[in-house]
């Protein structure tokens, strides 16, 4: 069955782990092209703070989804899923095997369990009463209560994802079933090799506060500080992306650069382990290999040729 199926290649890992360049070099190897699974990528304003492919790595190879929605205009993992498959299907019938990259668990594992997400139709007086209770009872609180009704939404729903946290109930009050209950799974549309980029905790910290301090040097709030002047503010809250959040905070006056720039690498810390539930190291389906060895592209490759019987 999986021979007559679009061949996938799926790398992931945490935040920091090197995905962007080794992505970069095994699509080169394969003439192929990559497919982002990141949601902060989709975003046309969101540069610095997300450590998006620069101009100069996408021109090296053709990069999907990045760039395409405004901040205002925020896509649903449905609409995410859409997309992806079409570019898939699209370079599976050119002949070319594409890699689906990014640290989005639930895009990527939309796409390797075939997740049938109802389209539904949005409720605006229904999100702005629920919106005025986040902002009355305080959005943490919100998503408190979402553990109540769902715990399982409330674990992969990032609290500081005030969007999300919102959407999860209105499925709830317009279906009358979990959020976690409305995606229905099927077999897979792809056949997909999944590879896994492995570092120590601790490294993977490292790497982490390394590239938080070179965000800042590069001009982070700079680009928040244009955001905000640009109308973006209450988006940025909504979507609780790290970083963007605790230099609002700081721009606010509610706290120091100092503590701002703390509470980004502790909130990505917090991430990181979050992302452990998506990406487990005791998922059988996943080769993992360790990031740090020179021969990985080779191994990667190797674990290519073996998956899709090629020369």
């Amino acid at each position: 069955m999986s021979e007559n199926k679009p061949k996938l290649i799926m790398l992931v890992g945490p935040t920091a782990s090197g995905k962007t360049g080794l992505a970069i070099k095994l699509a080169q190897a394969l003439n192929s092209e990559i497919i982002s699974a990141d949601s902060r990528y989709l975003y046309q304003q969101l540069n610095i703070g997300t450590s998006k492919p620069t101009l100069a790595e996408q021109a090296k190879v053709k990069h999907h989804l990045i760039d395409v929605v405004d901040l205002d205009k925020p896509w649903s993992i449905g609409e995410y899923k859409t997309e992806a498959e079409k570019i898939i299907l699209s370079l599976g019938y050119e002949g070319k095997i594409p890699i689906l990259t990014g640290g989005t668990g639930q895009y990527i594992r939309a796409i390797r369990q075939n997740w049938q997400i109802p389209e539904l139709e949005a409720d605006d007086r229904l999100r702005d009463v629920l919106e005025k209770i986040g902002e009355s009872i305080g959005y943490e609180q919100l998503h408190k209560n979402l553990q109540i009704l769902d715990p399982e939404a409330a674990g992969f729903i990032d609290y500081r994802n005030h969007r999300r946290t919102v959407r999860a109930f209105e499925v709830i009050f317009k279906t009358g079933r979990r959020f976690s209950d409305v995606r229905s799974k099927e077999s897979s549309l792809f056949d997909i090799l999944i590879i896994g980029l492995e570092w120590t905790r601790k490294e993977l910290y490292q790497r982490i506060d390394s590239r938080i301090d070179q965000m800042l040097s590069d001009g982070f709030l700079e680009e928040v500080k244009n955001l905000i002047n640009q109308g973006y503010k209450q988006s940025l809250l909504k979507m609780g992306v790290i970083g963007y959040s605790e230099l609002i905070s700081h721009l606010d006056g509610e706290i120091s650069l100092e503590e701002a720039v703390i509470l980004i690498k502790r909130n990505t810390r917090k991430y990181v382990r979050r992302q452990a539930n998506w990406f487990k190291p005791t998922d059988l389906d996943i080769h993992w290999l360790n990031a740090k060895d020179p021969a990985i592209l080779e191994k990667m490759l190797d674990l290519v040729r073996l998956k899709f019987n090629l020369v």
